[in-house]
C-alpha cells in the first residue's frame, strides 16, 4: 500500500496535469466559438456581454488624513468600521476632536 506522502505526490502530480488538459481544451473551445460568432455575426453584446471589453478596476485613493493618533496611526474620519485606536480613544472618554490635523 502507497503512504500518505507518495499519494499526495500523485494527487498534485495529477492535478497539474488535469490543470494543463484543461487550458488546452478552454483553448479549443474558444476558437471554436470565435469561428461561429463569426459564422453567425454574432456579437458579445448579441450574448449579453458588455461588448467584449474587460471593465478596468480604478485604484480607491485614500481619504484625506483628518485624525492622527498617539502612535502614528491615521484615520480619514469617513463612513464605515472606526479604527482600533479612535474606538479606543472614545472608550476612555478622550474627544477624537483632541487628535484632529
Amino acid at each position: 500500500m502507497a503512504s500518505y506522502q507518495e499519494l499526495r505526490s500523485q494527487a498534485e502530480a495529477l492535478m497539474v496535469q488535469a490543470e494543463q488538459v484543461r487550458k488546452e481544451e478552454l483553448a479549443s473551445v474558444i476558437a471554436d466559438i470565435k469561428v461561429k460568432m463569426k459564422q453567425y455575426g454574432v456579437s458579445a453584446s448579441d450574448l449579453g456581454m458588455a461588448g467584449g471589453t474587460r471593465k478596468v478596476r480604478v485604484a480607491k485613493v485614500p481619504g484625506v488624513v483628518r485624525y492622527r493618533g498617539a502612535n502614528g496611526e491615521t484615520w480619514a474620519g469617513g463612513l464605515g468600521r472606526k479604527p482600533q485606536w479612535v474606538r479606543d480613544v472614545l472608550d476612555s472618554g478622550r474627544n477624537i476632536e483632541d487628535f484632529k490635523v
